[in-house]
């Protein structure tokens, strides 16, 4: 089996650590415990593969902005011949608290604009995602500007956190199925 994990963000340094690039940083994470590297350019994506067990793993970051996600998604998609319930897109969600995912096998885009760029491209919604709270923007500012923000010092030890939570729920995915890692991973972190 081969499974594409894909982690939306925005391509660039000036994006680098923003709350729209959790997806990116959650495949960093994955890099890290599956003793992946990301080393070339493909279907408008950096990318890199390894194994998980016997399952054939391919990470990606897609360099095309988060509104145009899609683009990078579907040509993966086609060039790997990846199913779509080995799918998972990963990405950031305003409308969960921080410290908070959400796996679910399909579902809308809520907003995103990267998820909806994908759906738009795979032409279907019917395909994994795990959500990634970042929290809502305080008091009256906009979403748009909220979400190229940085984390905050005091949110850096629940986001190293939720990101070691988003790996092991990808892993469970993997090796057991959507519906094991959906029930032990998805909600809050747990009280400390």
């Amino acid at each position: 089996m081969a499974y594409l994990i894909v982690g939306l963000g925005n391509p660039g340094r000036e994006y680098s650590g923003k709350r729209h690039n959790v997806g990116f940083m959650a495949i960093d994470t994955l890099c890290q415990e599956l003793g992946i590297r990301i080393t070339r350019m493909q279907s408008r994506a950096l990318v890199g593969n390894g194994l998980l067990e016997a399952n054939k793993v391919i990470l990606a970051k897609p360099q095309t902005f988060m509104n145009l996600s899609g683009q990078a998604v579907s040509g993966l998609v086609k060039f790997y011949k990846v199913s779509l319930e080995e799918l998972i897109v990963i990405h950031d969600d305003i409308d969960l608290p921080l410290g908070t995912i959400r796996l679910r096998p399909s579902g809308g885009s809520a907003g995103q604009k990267g998820l909806a760029s994908t759906m738009d491209y795979l032409g279907t919604n019917g395909f994994p995602r795990l959500r990634i709270g970042i929290g809502r923007p305080p008091g009256r500012m906009e979403a748009a500007d909220y979400v190229l923000q940085n984390f905050a010092a005091g949110e850096q030890e629940i986001l190293t956190e939720i990101l070691e939570r988003v790996s092991k729920a990808v892993q469970v995915f993997i090796l057991d199925g959507i519906e094991a890692a959906m029930t032990q991973f998805n909600g809050a972190l747990p009280e400390r």
